[in-house]
C-alpha cells in the first residue's frame, strides 16, 4: 500500500508540474520482496523529457486500483478474525 501511494504522489506531482519550465518528470522504481509484496527501490528522473500526461494518469488510476485492492485485502482479512472472535466468545 506503501508503494501504491508513493505512485500515486508522484503521478500527482507530475501533473501539477505539466507547465513549470524545465520540470523533469519523476518515475517510481519497485522492487519485489523476498516474502511477496513490493517497496518503493528508487523515485529516478523520467528518460524522456516534458510532460505525458497520459501516463501520468494512467499510472495514477493503476496506482489508485492497487491500493484499494490491498485494502480489501485488509477489510476482508479483518472481518474473518473478527467472525473468529465472535465465535470463540460464543
Amino acid at each position: 500500500m506503501n508503494a501504491a501511494q508513493t505512485r500515486l504522489d508522484v503521478a500527482a506531482n507530475n501533473i501539477a508540474n505539466l507547465s513549470t519550465d524545465n520540470f523533469t518528470r519523476k518515475e517510481v522504481v519497485q522492487a519485489d520482496l523476498p516474502q511477496d509484496g513490493t517497496v518503493v527501490a528508487d523515485i529516478k528522473s523520467a528518460a524522456q523529457f516534458g510532460s505525458n500526461l497520459e501516463a501520468d494518469m494512467v499510472e495514477q488510476l493503476k496506482a489508485r486500483n492497487t491500493y484499494m485492492t490491498n485494502l480489501s485485502v485488509f477489510k476482508s482479512n479483518n472481518d474473518m478474525l473478527m467472525g473468529t472472535i465472535i465465535d470463540i466468545n460464543a
